[in-house]
């Protein structure tokens, strides 16, 4: 597999980080990350659930789709450590996601339309489309830290939570969704990893992303035979003849 091929592998790991992020958006916008149950013993009253997300809260009757009390201020007001550090990380994570995708999406592109030989004149200009590949592999991997770590804390938290007050904290489905959508971006980058690493002819210098300097036609190009090599090659064929005097 060289890297002047567009592999199955790259369009896989593409199309995985663009689902990842998409899951992150999903995160980051649904009021689901956390839920407080509050308990009523009147009969003629029934039980509310409040939902916590990053941004809103929502306070909702059992049975009920409409929300009793919407609060569209929350992220202002936000108590909560957790939410309050997600309400940084999980847009920070899209964006490093974000960037490497867009580098993902150029590799490819200048894998499947850029000449095998590059000009000259251009060659500071040329993107190494190996080079971004594992850029983005590593971006994608720093994305999924950001994004896993505050997400895992929100579980524990949680547990604090219900220390410290009463039971009534249940973490909910955007838990999962960022979870999830972080296991997506490692998958992603151990994808770009091992297409780099099974990657045979990696130009120089093969770790950066644009050329440093204009590569050599050589690396492209067989070396043709030199006039001088040809003319070795028939002078060891001529007989040397002497004459005695």
């Amino acid at each position: 597999m060289g890297c002047r091929d567009v592999h199955a592998a790259t369009v896989l790991a593409f199309l995985s980080g663009t689902a990842s992020v998409a899951g992150l958006l999903a995160a980051v916008l649904l009021p689901n990350w956390r839920q407080m149950r509050l308990y009523t013993f009147n009969k003629n009253e029934r039980n509310v659930t409040v939902y916590t997300g990053l941004w809103i809260k929502c306070a909702r009757f059992d049975g009920s789709r409409d929300c009793v009390i919407y609060d569209p201020q929350w992220y202002t007001a936000v108590d909560q450590l957790d939410l309050r550090v997600l309400q940084f990380a999980l847009p920070l994570s899209m964006l490093t996601a974000v960037s490497a995708l867009f580098l993902c999406l150029i590799g490819m592109c200048n894998t499947a339309f850029v000449s095998s030989v590059p000009n000259i004149k251009l060659a500071k200009c040329l993107v190494n489309s190996a080079g971004c590949h594992l850029v983005a592999g590593l971006l994608f991997l720093l994305a999924c830290a950001i994004c896993l770590t505050p997400s895992i804390w929100v579980i524990f938290y949680n547990n604090y939570l219900n220390r410290k007050y009463e039971p009534v904290f249940s973490f909910d489905i955007s838990v999962f969704i960022a979870i999830a959508s972080a296991g997506g971006l490692f998958f992603t980058s151990i994808l770009l990893f091992l297409w780099y690493c099974a990657c045979k002819s990696l130009p120089s210098p093969f770790w950066q992303p644009l050329y440093s300097h204009a590569p050599s036609m050589h690396s492209y190009a067989s070396q043709p035979y030199s006039a001088r090599s040809r003319l070795s090659a028939i002078e060891i064929d001529i007989p040397v003849v002497t004459h005695a005097s």
